[in-house]
């Protein structure tokens, strides 16, 4: 019974890291600040993370993660409507609600985490600061999900987000759009020219 509960626990981690991490990932490479609502909300604030990526650290938790709070909330609504609402969705929602912290925690030094964040990062329990460097190494086209070490290996060795921009692109002629911050000399005619970083 114990070892059920720890292997779900750790299958909604993964879930909420991988659910999280697509957001990421369709935040970067498809987001705009155009977009009513969405834009100057949420990829807005993207885009100047990417300019410089301790600039949300000084943001409050609301102000870093009431996106992921609604969104989650909405989904935690639908669950008890439809009578699907357990503990493992509350566990996946509340790690979801605030990936956007562990994030920010990533960015942050020791001493701004304090000890009980420093030890959680150094025994991989979430996501270490070295680990997340990799998402913010040009051409910033890996390391989407922020909860863990775990799931960014797999889904940058097997390239899915790649994948996932070539059945896009295969099926709707939408490309990647240009990320701001990665210099010029790391596209090709709007495309990302270099090998993926692992």
């Amino acid at each position: 019974m114990i070892l059920k509960v720890v292997f779900g626990a750790l299958l909604c981690v993964l879930i909420a890291d991988f659910v999280t991490g697509s957001v990421h990932w369709l935040e970067d490479a498809y987001g705009s600040e155009a977009w009513p609502i969405i834009g100057p909300l949420v990829i807005k604030p993207n885009i100047l993370h990417h300019h410089e990526p301790r600039h949300f650290t000084r943001k409050t938790w609301w102000q870093s993660s009431w996106d992921l709070v609604c969104l989650w909330g909405v989904v935690l609504l639908a669950a008890w409507g439809l009578g699907v609402l357990t503990w493992h969705l509350w566990l996946i929602a509340a790690l979801g609600a605030n990936a956007n912290q562990i994030h920010k925690w990533a960015h942050r030094t020791p001493r701004e985490n304090g000890r009980l964040i420093f030890l959680l990062q150094r025994w991989k329990i979430i996501q270490t600061p070295r680990h997340h460097a990799g998402h913010h190494t040009n051409p910033k086209n890996s390391r989407y999900c922020v909860i863990t070490n775990l799931l960014n290996p797999v889904l940058d060795g097997i390239d899915f987000w790649a994948r996932l921009e070539a059945l896009i692109f295969h099926v709707t002629g939408c490309r990647r759009r240009v990320d701001p911050s990665v210099p010029a000399s790391f596209y090709d005619n709007g495309r990302l020219a270099v090998p993926r970083v692992r």
